[in-house]
């Protein structure tokens, strides 16, 4: 799953993505309400749940929710608030949230919220892969596909791949990867990433895929495939 998680608390934020990447879900996360409006609005960043707080800078939580919703996204969303009274989760709830989850909790019951959600019948298409010229990446099995060949893929390989199947032949720098494919806070050097996308390549030419990923000098790697 891709999940769209918005908090304005940092520390919260940073262990709710820790322990959501842990289990498996890929993380966009984002700290205002402003920025995240913008991404939870755009249908190809085709995420699957959201999880937003309800009080945030800029934009709140619930104006973000009615905005989705009135464009269409009809992906679970949860609420996470400080706000307890019967009258705000009723609000919440009116405003097109699936469910309303009171802070302080333990990330273990968010957790089981999310996949409480995606046990329901889905409202919109599942994505079960990510797809690029000869490559599909299934998500449930964390395997990458080529050519009839797959490889089971460790979880940081699965991640990065994920990141550039999904965002094909755009240049994402370093700083982005390591964003995006790390735990927040965790010890980890650009040439990290330089090492991990050694291990992408060697994947790439095992399953003899046409697709390379191509250094960019001085700003980053790109996903790509051969024209004919």
């Amino acid at each position: 799953m891709k999940i769209l998680l918005v908090e304005d608390d940092k520390n919260l934020c940073c262990a709710i993505k820790a322990q959501l990447s842990r289990e498996g879900f890929l993380i966009d996360a984002f700290y205002d309400g402003e920025e995240a409006f913008l991404y939870a609005l755009d249908p190809e960043n085709q995420y699957d749940l959201a999880v937003i707080d309800r009080m945030l800078p800029v934009i709140d939580g619930l104006s973000i929710i009615k905005a989705m919703r009135q464009k269409g996204i009809q992906i679970p969303v949860i609420v996470i608030t400080g706000m307890s009274e019967l009258d705000d989760k009723i609000e919440g709830l009116d405003s097109g949230a699936d469910d309303y989850l009171v802070k302080p909790f333990h990330i273990r019951e968010l957790s089981a919220r999310i996949r409480a959600l995606n046990r329901r019948p889905c409202r919109t298409k599942e994505n079960t892969s990510l797809n690029y010229g000869d490559l599909s990446l299934t998500l449930s099995d964390k395997r990458l596909h080529c050519l009839g060949k797959s490889l089971l893929l460790t979880p940081k390989e699965f991640q990065l791949f994920a990141l550039f199947l999904d965002s094909p032949g755009t240049i994402l720098s370093r700083s982005h990867l390591m964003a995006k494919g790390w735990e927040c806070g965790a010890d980890i050097e650009p040439g990290n990433v330089d090492n991990y996308i050694y291990f992408l390549r060697k994947r790439l030419k095992s399953l003899k895929s046409r697709c390379q990923i191509r250094s960019v000098y001085g700003s980053g790697y790109i996903l790509e495939a051969p024209h004919d």
